[in-house]
């Protein structure tokens, strides 16, 4: 019996654009338009799940999924930096970025380490297995980077080395106890 997930990032935001920890912000008009001009990509499967942030949600329910939010697909938990930009964060707390950035185990922030998130979104990602059939799940990025170092069994601080653009469909087919990983594509409207 084999799964086959595909996890699609979020259309632009706001957040996303100023590199600030998730506030929990809607999309914009522009990364609405841009998902709703992709919709034709996304096969609306029985079988979909979103991380519970409004701009994911809005992004499956602009892609024409009836998509389940799931606790065990939110973002990072950020703690006291949730809603502040890198920048801000850097200046007021360097050394705890700096051992965030280095240490899968850190959680300087007050919220959850890198380890805690792959952990949780791997727990999720092994339980597919037990079905079959084809999944799809629009997640935060630090969702999706955590759940491709789980089904490549990579060290955590593997995911900091992962791009994850918005609007993008990473793919991972998973049997007999191991996952393969067809890197992200950018989602293109169907001809």
């Amino acid at each position: 019996m084999t799964v086959r997930l595909t996890l699609i990032s979020p259309a632009p935001s706001e957040a996303l654009r100023e590199v600030r920890f998730d506030d929990d912000g809607p999309l914009d008009p522009a990364g609405l338009a841009r998902a709703e001009t992709v919709a034709s990509a996304v096969d609306p499967l029985p079988r979909a799940y979103t991380s519970p942030s409004r701009r994911c949600r809005g992004t499956a329910e602009a892609l024409g999924l009836r998509a389940e939010p799931l606790a065990e697909l939110a973002g990072c938990a950020m703690g006291r930096w949730r809603g502040r930009t890198l920048t801000e964060v850097a200046a007021a707390e360097e050394a705890g970025v700096a051992a965030w950035l280095s240490d899968p185990e850190a959680a300087p922030h007050g919220g959850e380490s890198l380890r805690d998130l792959r952990a949780r979104v791997g727990a999720w990602l092994d339980g597919l297995r037990t079905g079959s059939g084809r999944v799809t799940a629009v997640a935060e990025p630090d969702v999706i980077r955590a759940a491709m170092v789980h089904a490549l069994a990579a060290p955590d601080a593997t995911a900091w080395r992962l791009d994850v653009r918005p609007l993008t469909a990473v793919h991972l087919s998973g049997r007999a106890g191991r996952w393969n990983l067809r890197p992200g594509e950018p989602l293109a409207p169907r001809p």
